[in-house]
């Protein structure tokens, strides 16, 4: 499965757009610096009280559908 690693800076209340729906998609950069769109829902599995933070690896099939989100390390 292709994958790309991204870093995530966001605070709990940019993450708090996400939840409301107001925000389909995160746009963010890779470590190799390609733009990475993915599903703001994602964000669910890794936020936490101080937002969602660090290094993640995200997981995309053969044909480029979103599949994981990871936490490699804090930033």
């Amino acid at each position: 499965m292709p994958s790309i690693d991204v870093i995530i800076d966001l605070s709990y209340e940019a993450c708090l757009s996400h939840y409301a729906g107001q925000v389909a998609n995160v746009q963010t950069r890779s470590l190799d610096g390609r733009v990475v769109l993915f599903p703001a829902e994602a964000m669910r599995r890794v936020v936490t009280r101080d937002g969602v933070h660090g290094r993640f690896r995200l997981t995309f099939t053969d044909a480029g559908r979103f599949c994981s989100i990871t936490r490699l390390g804090v930033r």
